[in-house]
């Protein structure tokens, strides 16, 4: 009687892991989180910032979402960066930190505008957009 040794099944090609791709995207904002800071220390004179915002699929699309952010000095700066909330849309967003800053250089109290996702589709055209009212504080 012969023993045949076991053939160990051939490797398989290791498939592309999209949780090591996810846990980079989600290592990636956390670092942006804490390099951006406190809005305490980049806007030491300001007590609170209230921004209302409304994104849109498109330029004049349908509401997508609407929301409040509710800022206090201990607030991470990062809160002013929002997402696109379009499924596809992976780096984009909108930052109205540029928009604050011009309200604090200017010694305003509130500000409004609209704004369009930093990534453009194929066609060059923007899939989303918001509306934002921003009001400020000042110590």
């Amino acid at each position: 009687m012969t023993i045949k040794s076991e053939e160990k099944p051939a490797r398989k090609k290791a498939k592309r892991n999209i949780n090591t791709e996810k846990n980079a995207r989600r290592l990636e904002l956390i670092q942006k989180k804490l390099d951006a800071g406190l809005l305490s220390e980049k806007f030491p004179e300001i007590s609170s910032v209230t921004i209302h915002v409304i994104q849109f699929y498109g330029m004049t699309g349908p509401v997508f979402m609407e929301r409040t952010i509710n800022m206090v000095p201990g607030s991470n700066i990062y809160l002013l960066h929002m997402p696109c909330m379009g499924e596809k849309c992976v780096n984009g967003g909108f930052d109205l930190t540029s928009k604050v800053e011009d309200l604090v250089r200017n010694n305003r109290k509130s500000g409004k505008g609209k704004m369009l996702c930093q990534v453009t589709d194929a066609s060059g055209a923007s899939h989303a957009s918001i509306s934002y009212d921003i009001s400020i504080k000042y110590s």
